[in-house]
């Protein structure tokens, strides 16, 4: 193997933007009308590019227990929390909690949020679909990722709990853990 010397001519963050853009215009072409969310990750050395379009989620699970939402929801529930018109208990509780503002295959330009953020030594990087995040509660999914033997038991502990509260939605779950 060689060493490439030098920089390669797109950023992380811009290749992670062009194939979800790319994505947006297959699924335009392929399959109208449809529309789906995307939460992705590029991890190279200790930092981690994430691309995020619609409510999957991207979080940190820090050592010392806590979770932390990396991702902003491109839904119309959390553009009424931004706006002052609904607060965090009516927002759980809103009818349309579903509905996207942002989604890859709906809409002609596709806005992509993208950002590069370090991840440490231990923590845990989570993504995961509102299927999971919308029915388990943030300690339940803090006690799963920590007290399970490895992270496949962890993944399968929250579908498990994401199914006992009445699974309403797709559930997906990865968890991504930087060794110390």
């Amino acid at each position: 193997f060689t060493v490439p010397t030098q920089q390669p001519e797109e950023s992380l963050q811009e290749i992670m933007e062009s194939a979800i853009k790319e994505s947006h215009r297959i699924i335009q072409k392929d399959a109208p009308g449809s529309g789906t969310t995307v939460t992705a990750a590029l991890i190279v050395g200790q930092q981690v590019t994430i691309g995020h379009v619609g409510d999957s989620r991207a979080y940190a699970i820090h050592p010392i227990g806590r979770l932390e939402q990396l991702t902003r929801d491109h839904s119309l529930v959390k553009r009424l929390e931004e706006l002052g018109h609904l607060n965090k208990e009516e927002a759980a509780n809103f009818p349309h909690r579903n509905v996207l503002i942002r989604a890859l295959g709906q809409g002609e330009a596709l806005e992509v949020d993208v950002f590069t953020i370090p991840f440490p030594q231990n923590s845990t990087l989570m993504l995961c679909s509102d299927g999971l995040w919308g029915v388990v509660a943030e300690q339940d999914i803090l006690r799963s990722a920590s007290e399970a033997p490895n992270l496949q038991r962890a993944c399968q502990n929250m579908v498990a709990a994401a199914n006992l509260a009445g699974g309403p939605d797709n559930i997906s779950v990865i968890l991504i853990q930087m060794a110390g």
